[in-house]
C-alpha cells in the first residue's frame, strides 16, 4: 500500500511540433535563467499556475518575454523531479496493478489508484486535442492574455476557498476508488486554461471530494505525472526539431538545473505543509496576483497579450 504520510502543472496543453516553438527568446543571461527556473519549478506544483507565473514574471522584471522554447525546456526539470520524488510509489502502483491483474484482485488499492490515475489521464488529453484543432494558434489566442490569467487566478482562488470550507477532509489514500481518478481528471483537465494551475483544480477537486489536504495533493501530483511527461515528451520533440531554439547551452542548463531543483523542493514542501495546515496562503495569493495583474492592465504597466 502507498504510505501516506507524505501528499501538474505543467503546461499541461504540449505546444506540438517546430510551429508551436518559433520565434527567438529574449537573451537571458545565467542569472536571469536561473530566477525563472526557480520561478517555474516553485509554480509548476504550487497550486498557483506556472503558465501565469512564467507569462508574468519576466515581464515585470522587464526581462522580456522568455519565449516558448525556454519555458519548455525548463519545463523537463520538473518532470525529473516529479517522476524521482514519487518513483518508489510509481514502482510500486505499476508492480501492484500487475500483481492483481494476475491474481484477478481487482479491490486492491494499488490497482484502484492505477486504474484512477490511468483513467484520470484521459480528459486533460482529449480536451488537449480538441483545444488545439479548434484554437489553432493558441499562443496568440484571447484565452492566453493576462486579462484571461487573471480572471481564472481569481475564480479558482474563490473556487478553492469554497472547497476548503466545505470540504469534510475525511478520507486518506486508503479510501480512494477508481472514480475519485476520473473525477479529478476532469478537474486536472481544467488546467488547460492559463491562469488555472493543474495542482490548483485537482487539490480543490480532492477537498470537494472530502480528501484530507495532503492525500489530495498527493494524488494529485501522482495524477499529473502521465499528463506532464506526455506534454513534456510532445515539446521535446518540438524543440529537437528547432535545435532547442537557438537558447544558449549555459544559461538553458543553469535554468534547467534550477526548474529541477525547486520543483522538488516545492513538491516535498507542500505535502508537509498540508498535512498542518489550510490552503487559505494560496486563496488569498492567487486573489492578490489576479488583482495585481488587472491593476497592471488597468494602468498600463502591462500589456494584455
Amino acid at each position: 500500500m502507498l504510505h501516506s504520510g507524505l501528499s501538474l502543472g505543467p503546461k499541461l496543453m504540449a505546444q506540438s511540433g517546430a510551429q508551436a516553438l518559433e520565434g527567438s527568446a529574449t537573451d537571458l543571461n545565467v542569472f536571469q535563467s536561473i530566477v525563472l527556473g526557480i520561478v517555474q519549478g516553485l509554480t509548476e506544483f504550487l497550486p498557483i499556475s506556472s503558465t501565469a507565473h512564467m507569462k508574468a514574471v519576466p515581464v515585470a522584471l522587464g526581462w522580456g518575454d522568455p519565449g516558448v522554447a525556454f519555458t519548455a525546456i525548463i519545463q523537463l526539470g520538473s518532470i525529473v523531479a516529479i517522476v524521482w520524488y514519487f518513483w518508489d510509489d510509481l514502482t510500486q502502483v505499476i508492480s501492484g496493478m500487475v500483481r492483481a491483474i494476475a491474481q484477478s484482485d481487482y479491490q486492491s488499492q494499488d490497482f484502484r489508484i492505477g486504474l484512477g490515475i490511468f483513467l484520470g489521464t484521459f480528459p486533460i488529453v482529449i480536451c488537449g486535442l480538441l483545444m488545439k484543432a479548434l484554437i489553432p494558434d493558441l499562443d496568440n489566442s484571447p484565452i492566453r492574455s493576462m486579462g484571461a490569467i487573471a480572471i481564472a487566478s481569481i475564480v479558482m482562488a474563490l473556487l478553492l476557498a469554497l472547497a476548503e470550507t466545505v470540504g469534510k477532509r475525511m478520507r486518506n489514500l486508503d479510501k480512494l476508488g477508481t472514480q475519485d481518478g476520473v473525477i479529478m481528471g476532469c478537474a486536472q483537465a481544467l488546467a488547460l486554461i492559463p491562469g488555472v494551475s493543474r495542482s490548483g483544480s485537482t487539490l480543490t477537486a480532492g477537498l470537494f471530494m472530502g480528501l484530507e489536504r495532503a492525500t489530495a495533493a498527493r494524488f494529485s501530483f501522482l495524477l499529473g505525472i502521465p499528463a506532464i511527461t506526455l506534454a513534456g515528451l510532445v515539446e521535446l520533440v518540438g524543440l529537437l526539431e528547432t535545435n532547442f531554439g537557438g537558447i544558449g547551452l549555459v544559461p538553458l542548463v543553469a535554468g534547467l538545473i534550477a526548474s529541477a531543483a525547486s520543483s522538488y523542493a516545492a513538491i516535498a514542501w507542500l505535502i508537509r505543509y498540508l498535512q498542518n495546515h489550510n490552503t487559505w496562503v494560496f486563496v488569498w495569493y492567487r486573489l492578490g496576483f489576479g488583482v495585481a495583474i488587472l491593476i497592471g492592465l488597468f494602468t498600463g504597466v502591462l500589456q494584455n497579450s
